[in-house]
């Protein structure tokens, strides 16, 4: 399959900026943006929240793999993807094989402060909020950093990370779309 508008997957940690940036990047690139949780939510007419208390994350995980085999349009689209999407076993491959990826970084004080009110993220919910979140992020971290090109978030205006990003995917969806002929 040659494709010369391949697919931009946003991946990292929640509150990293992948929506955002996400939705500024597509803009910028005319593509469309989907973020995977919300395509989720839309398929199965529920929340994420609802998903993990009913079904569980297991399944939550599926379906993930699921919309990432063949659950939206296989070139010009930036995908904003779950925090956990590429952490199970094969799916950071699978991602990689549909599109450029590029993993949104932010330190774990960033990540705190940006998801401190947040009520949509299960994994993030319960007693000792904090504590949580750095086992789950340090328990992260390495896969993150094989995803390829990791693009701080940190203290760095929008319009500077999104033509890093920009940069970056320019760069390699020429390399990505020679692999993939």
């Amino acid at each position: 399959m040659e494709a010369s508008r391949p697919n931009l997957y946003l991946v990292g940690f929640a509150g990293t900026g992948k929506s955002t940036v996400g939705r500024l990047v597509a803009r910028e690139l005319g593509y469309a943006l989907l973020d995977s949780d919300h395509e989720i939510e839309q398929a199965q007419g529920r929340t994420i929240t609802q998903i993990f208390a009913e079904a569980g994350e297991p399944a939550f995980r599926e379906m993930e793999r699921a919309f990432i085999d063949g659950g939206h349009p296989a070139e010009g689209c930036v995908v904003a993807c779950g925090g956990g999407l590429v952490i199970p076993p094969g799916m950071l491959e699978r991602v990689q094989a549909r599109g450029v990826v590029i993993c949104l970084h932010a330190s774990i004080e960033a990540v705190l402060e940006r998801t401190g009110r947040a009520t949509h993220r299960p994994l993030l919910q319960g007693d000792d909020r904090e504590q949580r979140l750095r086992t789950l992020y340090a328990a992260r971290e390495p896969v993150y950093r094989r995803t390829g090109t990791m693009i701080l978030t940190d203290a760095r205006p929008m319009r500077e990370i999104v033509a890093h990003v920009l940069r970056v995917y320019r760069e390699e969806q020429r390399e990505w779309a020679r692999r993939h002929r």
